[in-house]
């Protein structure tokens, strides 16, 4: 019998185990995660903090009995190291509770973890990561109407968690080390237009500054006097006090780290599995080491618009991938299941205003671009040309091109005198798409595109 072990229980995991019992019904499967938690999903957790969903809402699956039903083992425990087998031996999967797995087929699809930044006092009482259903209970108590939030990154995982902590009625600010709000995500004049759009809803924001100390309360009277005495004591109350690289000092009762994530590959490190900045894999999904393939945030997989490998965070491609190194892990796919590729693709609500970015929105050297700003209504849009490609764009505020803007990048459409005319008007999106795409077979996909 074959022994399928899955690394890792977010959506990735749980998409391959669902995958591989569908077309191995026989074989043993075993899923490994590393919190107490049923299988939830991280995405859902501003829902729970602004109070649309409870906890059981960010289940990834509802029923209790689910995985009993499947057959699908649940371990929960955090992974070691990863041992190759040699040539038809399986492999070894060994967890922090000194149990080992030996596995025929191994997927890793531990996703991504907070990048903590080197700040003093990081590790302060209320300063929370939001990343965990731990973390969002921590949060819940202490982000309660008129509550001094300071939340550390103005990226696209810190506006989504800006959007639950505005929604609990915080006094909110927001420190951010770019000089623009989500500045890996947006050009220049759309970030300054996201910042100017969540000032105007009464969030403070801070670019160009970043975190450069967390002091906690000092321990008043009666804390230390417990202390001298042996007897302990409560925590030490008020407020901490946030310094800023530009000299400023906040306080606040609770701080936010949201500075980014990384790729959880830590434990594969002389597995002999090549990891760059994620999990490196091939077509079919599998790692330098046959037999173990990756999927989902810690994975690399190859981006057909950029014509490199990258890491794509993203729900809609760990879904992909999951499904296809299932589909190869089972063997039963000829010839093998391969992912199509990979889009860097956002789209972003921050208070009310729509954004989105796709495939190479910075643009291709000596490439030409058009970029069209409307500051009294809350728009803008760019789009980055090679040759008469689209390779990437994005947009503030015009959520009727988002569908059109994605099948022009990932159908690499080429546009003829269409560019020309997008580089006067930029909001001839939709003609030059209707107009481009039929007759390059580009239509099915992009019609699929504007459809989602």
């Amino acid at each position: 019998m074959t022994h399928h072990v899955i690394i890792g229980a977010g959506p990735a995991g749980v998409i391959a185990a669902e995958a591989i019992r569908k077309h191995a019904p026989a074989d043993r499967i075993t899923l490994i995660g590393d919190e107490p938690e049923a299988p939830y999903s991280r995405m859902a957790i501003p829902y729970l903090l602004i109070g649309n969903i409870q906890e059981a809402g960010t289940h990834l699956r509802k029923s209790p009995t689910h995985w009993a039903n499947l057959r699908i083992e649940r371990v929960t425990a955090r992974v070691q190291a990863v041992k190759p087998g040699a040539a038809g031996q399986p492999h070894t999967v060994a967890l922090a509770n000194g149990q080992t797995l030996q596995a025929d087929r191994v997927l890793v699809a531990t996703g991504s973890r907070p990048a903590q930044p080197p700040v003093p006092g990081i590790d302060s009482p209320n300063v929370h990561t939001c990343w965990t259903l731990a973390d969002a209970r921590a949060i819940a108590a202490k982000a309660t109407p008129g509550s001094r939030v300071l939340q550390m990154g103005a990226g696209f995982i810190g506006c989504i968690i800006m959007e639950a902590l505005a929604a609990r009625g915080v006094q909110l600010s927001v420190v951010e080390m770019g000089d623009r709000m989500v500045p890996r995500m947006m050009g220049p004049a759309a970030g300054g237009m996201i910042r100017r759009w969540v000032e105007q809803k009464g969030v403070k924001v801070y670019t160009g500054a970043r975190v450069d100390r967390i002091e906690p309360p000092t321990p008043g009277l009666l804390e230390r006097m417990g202390t001298a005495l042996g007897l302990g004591g409560s925590a030490a109350q008020g407020p901490m006090k946030v310094s800023l690289s530009t000299g400023q000092v906040l306080e606040a009762d609770l701080v936010i780290s949201a500075t980014g994530v990384k790729p959880s590959m830590d434990f594969l490190e002389g597995s002999g599995i090549t990891c760059l900045r994620g999990v490196l894999t091939n077509e079919h999904m599998e790692t330098t080491v046959p037999g173990i393939y990756a999927a989902g945030d810690c994975a690399e997989a190859f981006d057909k618009v950029s014509g490199t490998t990258i890491v794509s965070a993203i729900q809609p491609n760990a879904a992909d991938q999951a499904l296809v190194a299932a589909l190869n892990m089972v063997g039963r796919s000829s010839p093998r299941a391969e992912l199509k590729g990979v889009t860097q693709i956002n789209v972003l609500d921050t208070l009310g205003l729509i954004s989105a970015s796709f495939g190479n929105w910075e643009g291709v050297p000596g490439g030409q671009h058009a970029e069209l700003v409307d500051e009294p209504n809350n728009r803008a849009l760019s789009l980055q040309f090679d040759g008469d490609v689209i390779v990437g764009c994005n947009s503030v505020g015009w959520t009727e091109h988002v569908g059109v803007m994605r099948g022009l990048v990932e159908g690499r459409v080429h546009l003829g005198e269409w560019k020309n005319k997008l580089l006067e008007d930029s909001t001839q999106l939709m003609p030059a798409y209707l107009a481009s795409a039929q007759g390059q077979g580009a239509w099915s996909g992009a019609a699929d595109a504007r459809r989602r």
